[in-house]
């Protein structure tokens, strides 16, 4: 009796520990500097990415990155094929109807980029213009939504934003629409581009999860405790070249975002 005993306990202690070092699986946006990307060894890295290993190590479980288009984030999510998305993912009321959200992280407007010789100034210069978005991010809802007011010729739809930035030094569009933060870093040493416009849309980003997942709490536990320590800020100053703002959503500690 004693032994069964024993035994049935040394077995749930060794389940406890294997679901404990369980990976995650982390499905992650491509070539999204400075928050996701590989350097020239192949090693990810980024601030989101950093975050992610944080939130592993205080978890106790490893962490497995799978990289992918920002599209394909959102059906690794909801098919649980992945337990958490990164990729700058704008938390929105459409989005929460069918995933989850950590509390916010970063705060974010979209800009747009040109050729700093194309002769573009503003908005108003797009009319009858290609204009470049990456796929199911809001940059390219607002373009949708714009594109009878500031009349643009086409719009143009990628998988990162890479191609986009080529695409414009060569002269194949003429614009871009996306995340400020992100954009502004790519062309911080590049003079061929500038950002002439800033479209405020108060976007925070978060870490996506699966519908009502049993990792939220624990995810989002974590993140308040690198806000609290003050390590988030830090990563902000590693990635951004700058302490984040002292009410941004980067210090702030927030509730879980709910419909």
């Amino acid at each position: 009796m004693q032994v069964k005993t024993l035994l049935a306990s040394a077995l749930l202690v060794a389940g406890t520990a294997a679901q404990a070092q369980e990976a995650l699986n982390v499905a992650t946006n491509i070539a999204n500097v400075p928050f996701e990307f590989q350097d020239g060894s192949g090693t990810l890295m980024g601030f989101e990415v950093d975050i992610m290993r944080r939130i592993g190590e205080e978890l106790g479980r490893p962490v497995e990155f799978q990289e992918m288009p920002f599209q394909s984030l959102f059906a690794a999510v909801q098919s649980t094929r992945s337990n958490v998305a990164i990729g700058s993912i704008t938390i929105t009321p459409a989005r929460l109807e069918s995933v989850s959200f950590s509390q916010p992280i970063f705060d974010a407007d979209q800009c747009l980029t040109v050729a700093a010789n194309g002769g573009i100034e503003g908005l108003e210069g797009l009319e009858g213009k290609t204009l470049a978005v990456i796929t199911g991010t809001t940059g390219e809802i607002w373009a949708s939504e714009q594109e009878s007011t500031l009349k643009f010729a086409s719009i143009s739809r990628y998988d990162g934003n890479q191609d986009p930035m080529m695409d414009i030094a060569t002269g194949r569009i003429d614009g871009f629409v996306h995340d400020c933060p992100i954009d502004a870093y790519y062309i911080k040493d590049k003079p061929q581009f500038k950002i002439v416009a800033t479209i405020p849309t108060n976007e925070q980003f978060g870490l996506m999860l699966p519908k009502d997942s049993a990792l939220v709490e624990e995810v989002n536990g974590v993140v308040t405790k690198l806000k609290e320590s003050g390590e988030m800020a830090a990563l902000h100053e590693k990635w951004f070249g700058m302490a984040p703002a002292a009410d941004s959503s980067t210090v702030k500690v927030l509730p879980v975002p709910a419909l």
